[in-house]
């Protein structure tokens, strides 16, 4: 099994936090039984996200390996297809 990275400790982390708040003050549970209910539904919900987020698509380079998976090139702002802006049609030159 591989380790979580970073954005899946950050979602489920943010899942546990949110559903459990969210799970409190929905059902205004103030007794001990109904606050931890929503506690282990918060924490359940929060590790189904965490394990069913895609893995990343970068490998870690160990020191057992030589090769690195690469990645595409960031993008350059020009739409992809597209280079250099054209000149306008018409356009009259300041050099005259």
């Amino acid at each position: 099994m591989q380790r979580p990275n970073a954005a899946q400790y950050a979602y489920g982390s943010a899942v546990v936090v949110l559903a459990t708040a969210a799970l409190l003050l929905l059902t205004g549970a103030t007794g001990p039984p109904g606050i931890v209910l929503a506690c282990l539904t918060g924490l359940v919900l929060g590790t189904v996200v965490a394990v069913t987020m895609p893995p990343g698509t970068r490998r870690v380079k160990t020191p057992g390996t030589t090769s690195v998976t690469s990645l595409p090139d960031a993008p350059s702002g020009a739409p992809e297809g597209t280079s250099a802006p054209a000149e306008v049609p018409g356009a009259v030159s300041a050099g005259r």
